[in-house]
This record gives C-alpha cells, structure tokens and sequence, in this order.
C-alpha cells in the first residue's frame, strides 16, 4: 500500500469519526430537560431470580429508582437497556402516566396517552409521542448489570 492511500485511509477514519461525535456526541436529548434528573447509580446481579430473570434475552423488570421507577430490559448480546416509566407524553400535566411493558414483553406502553415505545431503542412509533424514553446508561460486566445517570 502507498504511503498517500494510508493516510487517506486514515483521514478518512477520523472524518467519519468526526462527524460521527458531532452528530451524537454529548447531544442531550429532549426528555433529558423534561423529566426532573434523580441520581442512579445502582448494580443488580441479572442471574438473580429476583430480577425475572434478566440474564434472558427479551426479558425485563420493574426495579425502583430514577423518577418513577425503571424498566431493565434484557435486548440480547450482553445489551441491556434501562428507561425511567415516567411517561414523556403530557408530563408534568398528567404525572401520575407511568409506561408499562405489555404482554409481548418488547413494548412499553402509555395507556393514560396510548403511546408505545420500543424496548430495544425507546423511541415511539403510536400515539401522540413523539420524545423517547428517558434512558439511563447501562454496562455489564459479565456478573452484574450496572446502571446510572452519570
């Protein structure tokens, strides 16, 4: 290879990234301002029986925390995905609107509003919502899920 292709190769690395950081990088999202931050910072072990089995892929949880409480939802690949149940349609008006996991266990569902939101990346796709869930960062380790807002 050419000393000119590699570092063409190369600048063409760091433009993708570039762009990439900007387009996405330290973007806050709306429902971010909307519902009131509360500290998470919590670690449950999803082996844990207590946790529906969580280790499951397309299994999830109700845990306490956040604002009004999280939905941990295993998305497959050592993924989990945690969202706060304060529901982004009409709030603070309607405060007591808490999204639920339906039957099918891959849906998060507003019924105060109708909206549902997709588990795997928390955004809407019916009803009158047009913001995502609030989502709160997850890592997993290998034993334990760890889950925070900062």
């Amino acid at each position: 290879m050419k000393m000119g292709s590699s570092r063409n190769l190369i600048l063409f690395f760091l433009t993708i990234l570039f762009l990439t950081c900007n387009l996405g990088c330290g973007k806050e999202n709306p429902v971010d301002k909307l519902i009131p931050y509360v500290l998470v910072n919590f670690s449950i072990n999803p082996n844990d029986i207590n946790y529906n089995n969580l280790n499951i892929p397309g299994n999830w949880t109700y845990v306490s925390g956040g604002y009004r409480g999280i939905i941990l939802f295993n998305a497959g690949f050592g993924d989990y995905k945690a969202y706060e149940r304060t529901s982004p349609v009409n709030f603070p008006n309607d405060f007591e609107c808490r999204v639920n996991v339906d039957e099918s266990g891959l849906i998060a569902v507003d019924h105060c509003s109708a909206s549902k939101f997709n588990l795997l990346d928390g955004y809407p796709f019916e009803g009158p919502a047009t913001l995502p869930l609030k989502q709160y960062q997850t890592y997993f380790d290998g034993q334990y899920l760890h889950v925070s807002n900062f």
